[in-house]
């Protein structure tokens, strides 16, 4: 056999011999220079994180860092974003269980420039606060009482753990201790039951802010869940459960956007008694953004813990059409997030964005994109306000 030969069946066997000994970067180093990664790491992409271009990459929240926090509790967070990708609780079209993955993929270019909110004045990429993309809660379709437990479950994991920033320190209404902020991505409106549920353990009855066309505090009998018990918790009844069990603080709830028919004047009449004041959606010909800002806040207060859920049905369809119920008449995407702007001053815990249904979007990813930048508005108030161990002091956010 010929030296040459030789020489390259001993190379492939030393190779082979030493695959699995060693460090992955020794490995790599033996290799010689043409598998170094230095170039990598250091190279600035067209947006994003590392060398990964806004349309390359694997998909998180805002190209945020990804972390399989339910799995793990090694990584801290001031502010995680978790999917709940359930639709079996919806009424007219399905599809919201692909939600979390489509306002991800909205998502992408949101911090293209930089991130920097300019109406805000903040940088939510950028700032004190620890903020994850922790993927999402693995939901079952085929029971729905087991898949709102375990909604409730996920959500309370990651909830009550311990945040990077003022662990050690507690706001006025937080039972002695800093907790972190989660933003849910849905999944239909029935998500927001056992989300309620797992704030109710740590905060009690919270006030809630909801942003919908629909009422969603229908009785079951009226909307459609009266034939067992499980058919009473849908999209449409959510509301008039969690008021049933306590978990919302009574007369500081408020609707914001509804435009719906309805089954006859007492649907209003029972809303009341769920504990909301309605906001219609024609009201701002009238009040403007401003005066829906003013009542919101006045319902709510500045210094009660509040929740904020948003149906991407808040938008005319023309600005999102990929959702669940549609119903014209609604406002633009500029006027929802002015508005979400405007709530800067109160004491949000958490929120979510849900019906989002990707399959009836557009190919420029119309919906999906709004919804990507109402969180983003979202987002950038929560890091604006601080720790939630600056709840209620309106001095100390403008400390950071």
């Amino acid at each position: 056999m010929h030296t040459t030969a030789l020489l390259f069946l001993a190379a492939i066997s030393s190779v082979v011999g030493h695959e699995h000994t060693g460090s992955l970067q020794e490995r790599l180093n033996a290799q010689g220079p043409h598998r170094e990664r230095l170039w990598y790491n250091t190279l600035p992409g067209d947006g994003g994180t590392q060398a990964d271009s806004v349309f390359s990459g694997i998909s998180t929240f805002g190209r945020l860092p990804y972390y399989p926090c339910l799995a793990s509790d090694a990584e801290k967070f001031d502010i995680a974003f978790l999917g709940a990708p359930f639709d079996t609780g919806t009424s007219y079209r399905p599809g919201a269980r692909f939600g979390p993955s489509g306002i991800r993929q909205g998502s992408r270019r949101l911090n293209l420039y930089g991130g920097y909110n300019v109406p805000l004045a903040t940088n939510p990429f950028n700032s004190w606060a620890r903020v994850l993309d922790c993927g999402d809660i693995p939901v079952t379709s085929y029971d729905n009482d087991y898949a709102i437990k375990q909604i409730e479950n996920g959500h309370h994991a990651l909830l009550s753990r311990t945040p990077a920033t003022d662990a050690d320190k507690a706001g006025p209404s937080l039972n002695g201790k800093t907790l972190p902020r989660v933003i849910t991505l849905g999944g239909d409106h029935t998500i927001v039951l056992p989300i309620l549920r797992s704030v109710k353990k740590l905060y009690g009855p919270i006030s809630v802010i909801h942003f919908d066309s629909h009422l969603d505090t229908w009785k079951p009998k009226v909307f459609g869940g009266s034939l067992s018990k499980t058919a009473s918790v849908n999209h449409g009844t959510y509301f008039y459960h969690a008021a049933q069990e306590g978990l919302l603080k009574n007369d500081t709830n408020i609707h914001a956007g509804i435009r719906t028919t309805l089954s006859g004047p007492s649907d209003y009449e029972n809303d009341g008694y769920v504990g909301f004041q309605i906001v219609e959606a024609r009201e701002i010909d009238t009040i403007g953004v401003d005066g829906i800002i003013k009542k919101i806040i006045d319902r709510v207060g500045t210094t009660n813990p509040v929740y904020l859920s948003i149906d991407i049905d808040t938008l005319d369809p023309a600005f999102a059409p990929a959702t669940g119920t549609p119903e014209t008449g609604g406002w633009s995407t500029r006027e929802l997030r002015t508005i979400v702007r405007g709530l800067e001053g109160i004491n949000l815990i958490g929120a979510d964005i849900v019906e989002v249904a990707p399959a009836y979007d557009t190919n420029a990813e119309l919906t999906t994109m709004a919804a990507a930048d109402v969180l983003f508005e979202v987002m950038s108030i929560m890091v604006k306000k601080g720790p939630l161990s600056y709840m209620g002091d309106g001095k100390k956010q403008h400390e950071l």
